[in-house]
């Protein structure tokens, strides 16, 4: 007995629902629709291609995390919003970087202009995960724009300020972090928590 269209639509709803309206075309098989299928939904008005093989539902409100769902599908779930693009997630600075930053584990090759991948391997503890994409830790996110040649010193104090001022973490706890840094970053890192207070 093949499933209602009703019922069809309840899943691919219910996994849209918690990616602010966005599916890729796999979990839409997933849910039991066919490629012929879904080529018939977009034609007719039903779903919005946003990308090759990933979808929205159409009239879903824009949220500030559309981005992060939408190019954390095309990473096939692999890919995690991290370095400034994690500040701006995490509203620890003003940067607005012009592309978006994922963290992707070693063998991944997809590619899109408006993407920078990082290569590394994260711990559990260095990821937050939310309905549909996850994002570094606020101490790893720290950790990873204090190693990045391209972000200012100024944009790394602020953000280890506004960090500790929020009480998202402790000033032992970077200092702890720091002696596990590449020198560079360490020095970054140390010469930020030495601007707190000030």
């Amino acid at each position: 007995m093949t499933a209602s269209s009703l019922d069809l639509r309840r899943r691919l709803h219910a996994v849209a629902f918690g990616q602010a309206g966005y599916f890729s075309s796999a979990q839409a098989v997933e849910a039991g629709y066919s490629h012929q299928a879904q080529k018939y939904h977009v034609d007719a008005g039903n779903w919005t291609r946003v990308d090759r093989g990933i979808f929205r539902l159409p009239d879903w409100p824009p949220s500030p995390e559309d981005e992060y769902v939408r190019w954390t599908l095309w990473s096939r779930g692999r890919g995690v919003v991290s370095h400034e693009s994690a500040l701006r997630a995490h509203i620890l600075s003003d940067a607005d970087p012009a592309r978006l930053h994922l963290t992707v584990p070693p063998g991944f090759r997809a590619q899109d202009d408006f993407v920078v991948t990082h290569i590394g391997e994260l711990d559990p503890a260095d990821r937050i995960d939310h309905h549909g994409w996850s994002v570094t830790s606020i101490p790893r996110t720290l950790a990873d724009v204090a190693g990045t040649e391209s972000v200012s010193q100024e944009i790394v104090d602020d953000a280890v300020r506004g960090a500790l001022a929020r009480g998202d973490t402790t000033e032992r706890r970077l200092r702890r972090l720091a002696h596990d840094l590449p020198a560079v970053a360490a020095l970054r890192f140390e010469r930020a928590l030495g601007t707190v207070g000030q």
